[in-house]
């Protein structure tokens, strides 16, 4: 009995064991069936997604940037395909080595390895970094031979931007550059449209025409769906969208031109600009010294930085946009035009001019080269008196000239349609109290307002700014927006969109007051400071000369050109149109310490001026001796615009501008001296 009934108990236990591990086992499987639930069927679209994923990739296609043309079709920048070896760094074990084992099979040079170096520290989360740009086809013969050795090495087909004419209008143009953190950060900020239009772009617009038409150059990126194996490389293409390409802009600036220009500085430095008053086309943006944009495609080397940036010449200042300087007397024909606009002073009050001026027990004096004389308003502009504007200076008040002459243009930004314009400065008791923090600094002296009336004192504009208020005086009131891109062309519908000839409301003047402004400045070239810059020309124009002082003086202290270290002497100016009759073109320009205006800005004023009306490109000889300061008329036998080829293109020549048809064609007269 005691057997059996241990032999019950153990059965009993026994079955309780089975009982607990089928139990086990039974909750097991529960879990098991549970995980496969909750994998198969729950999470089925996520991870679905993700072996998909793994599966196949969206490879963002980079489309081309748009061309940049001048008025003509001559291509300014444009694009080439190259091959670029990159390495990936998050799959390269040791990079140093990588590069060094590279090496033995492409040519890297010691600045190929700084640029990887400073891109690797700028960048985050980036597929592929630039080792070595534009290999020749051997090269990538060489690295694809032994590609297996270098794991999260590759090469790929790249766009790179390309500038033919190299430093000619590089500061109208710009340049393209890598994105850097500043420019990823404020992309933070875009529409989701727009940040995803970048993906897979390393490059954008950085100055001029570049950086402000960026939207519509960079085009709209594509894509390409494809089934990658698994070591990531693609295996055959599951989708496309082909990328659509930038716009291109037709510029109004005449590049040839432009290249004549910046050929006539030489060496100098200074800023032209020239406009179509009669729509406010800018047909050249010019200024001096310039660089090449070719060195900023594929990033800059440390060494041409530094050249650039140290340079004393300041190369990347865009003079014409951001180089403010005093306008001298070519500020006169301004200041009479606001005495006849408030009627403060007759034209044909004569004001004795004694070549001093007194005021506040300080004396303004003149330039020893003035006549002394009684002198009207034309003869004052002619003969570039100094006591007449004096004067009217004194006579107006800093608050009238500044508000008589701010809606030309001075004093505030033109809205041209590049990025970066200063406002310079029109000075009125407003703007220095707003300029200076001290209020002994703040007040504003009467003595101050006598300098303004020649052009000194506070007075900073641009030239663009000075080529837009002798625009509207060209035209008699009528003002634009200067442009420098004429239409933007869309590539795919094949449309053009109009972008110049913005016009604002028109300054009322008098059709009568105009005429006396026209005739004083004609007069300049015809018995004035210009007269020899301009002697036989086959059309009238209208100019005034300025020599503005590059540092102050003080009181009793005598100016020598000699003495003075280079950058210490005078600017030269000269601002103008023609023809006098039916302006077509209106400039303003500068060479930096080069004395009078009529020696060294002036002859080169004449020069534009045939470019544009008669369809002449100087001589060889005229060029040379220009680019010194020692010409005044042209000399040599002048080429048609037409036979003369841009530079670095032999053969290559641009559509000569035609001769305007109000140019006129009799000689001018009366030039005596």
């Amino acid at each position: 009995m005691v057997v059996l009934k241990n032999l019950h108990q153990e059965l009993s236990r026994f079955r309780k064991r089975v009982l607990a591990a089928g139990a086990f086992v039974l909750f097991c499987f529960g879990l098991l069936v549970a995980r496969l639930v909750w994998l198969q069927v729950v999470q089925y679209d996520s991870f679905a997604e993700r072996a998909e994923s793994n599966r196949i990739a969206v490879v963002p296609i980079v489309p081309n940037r748009g061309l940049i043309k001048d008025r003509n079709g001559v291509v300014l920048a444009s694009n080439y395909s190259a091959y670029t070896l990159e390495i990936n760094p998050e799959k390269v074990v040791d990079l140093d080595a990588t590069i060094e084992a590279l090496g033995q099979v492409i040519e890297i040079q010691a600045r190929d390895k700084r640029r990887f170096k400073r891109l690797l520290e700028e960048a985050k989360h980036t597929d592929s970094l630039p080792i070595r740009t534009k290999l020749t086809d051997e090269e990538v013969a060489r690295f694809t031979a032994q590609r297996f050795r270098f794991p999260g090495v590759e090469i790929k087909a790249r766009l790179f931007r390309s500038y033919p004419l190299g430093e000619v209008g590089a500061h109208l143009i710009g340049y393209i550059g890598r994105i850097n953190q500043a420019e990823k950060k404020a992309m933070d900020d875009w529409e989701e449209e727009d940040l995803a239009n970048y993906r897979g772009t390393e490059y954008i617009g950085k100055l001029g025409l570049e950086q402000a038409y960026e939207r519509e150059l960079h085009g709209t990126t594509g894509f390409e769906q494809v089934e990658t194996s698994a070591g990531g490389r693609a295996v055959r293409r599951l989708a496309h969208r082909p990328p659509t390409p930038g716009n291109t802009l037709n510029l109004s600036v005449d590049i040839k031109l432009q290249a004549l220009v910046e050929q006539l500085f030489g060496e100098r430095r200074g800023a032209l600009v020239a406009i179509d008053p009669r729509n406010g086309e800018v047909l050249a943006f010019v200024s001096k010294p310039t660089f090449d944009p070719n060195l900023f495609v594929d990033g800059i080397d440390a060494d041409s930085w530094r050249d650039l940036n140290e340079d004393i010449d300041k190369p990347l200042l865009n003079r014409a946009l951001r180089g403010t300087y005093p306008p001298g007397s070519t500020f006169k024909p301004l200041m009479a035009m606001a005495a006849l606009n408030t009627g403060k002073r007759d034209p044909r009050t004569i004001i004795q001019d004694n070549l001093s001026f007194s005021f506040g027990g300080r004396t303004f004096g003149s330039p020893e080269t003035d006549r002394a004389g009684p002198k009207d308003m034309r003869l004052a502009i002619v003969t570039s008196s100094n006591v007449y504007f004096y004067g009217l200076a004194n006579e107006m008040g800093v608050d009238l000239i500044h508000d008589q002459l701010e809606p030309f243009g001075l004093g505030r930004r033109t809205d041209i349609d590049v990025q970066g314009e200063v406002t310079g400065d029109l000075p009125s008791t407003e703007w220095k109290r707003r300029k200076f923090k001290r209020p002994e600094q703040q007040k504003w002296y009467a003595g101050e307002t006598i300098s303004l009336g020649i052009g000194q004192g506070y007075n900073n504009f641009t030239m663009l700014q000075m080529a837009t208020a002798y625009a509207t005086i060209a035209s008699g009131g009528l003002r634009f927006k200067p442009r420098l891109v004429r239409d933007i062309e869309d590539v795919v519908r094949h449309e053009d969109r109009r972008v110049a000839s913005d016009a604002l409301t028109p300054l009322p003047l008098k059709p009568a007051d105009v005429a006396i402004i026209h005739n004083a400045m004609n007069g300049v070239t015809l018995e004035g400071t210009s007269r020899l810059a301009f002697l036989n020309a086959p059309y009238q124009s209208a100019g005034k000369t300025g020599t503005a002082q590059a540092i102050g003086l003080k009181a009793g202290e005598k100016y020598s050109a000699i003495k003075a270290d280079e950058r210490k002497r005078d600017h030269s100016l000269y601002v103008a149109f023609a023809p006098v009759d039916h302006p077509t073109v209106a400039l303003a320009l500068i060479v930096e310490n080069a004395g009078f205006g009529s020696m060294s800005a002036a002859p080169i004023a004449r020069r534009v001026f045939d470019y544009l009306l008669l369809g002449q490109y100087p001589s060889e000889e005229d060029i040379a001796k220009t680019q010194m300061g020692q010409t005044f008329a042209p000399i040599g036998t002048p080429r048609r615009a037409a036979d003369v080829p841009l530079p670095g293109q032999p053969g290559q020549a641009a559509s000569a501008p035609a001769v305007a048809a109000s140019a006129a064609s009799v000689p001018a007269s009366g030039a005596s001296r």
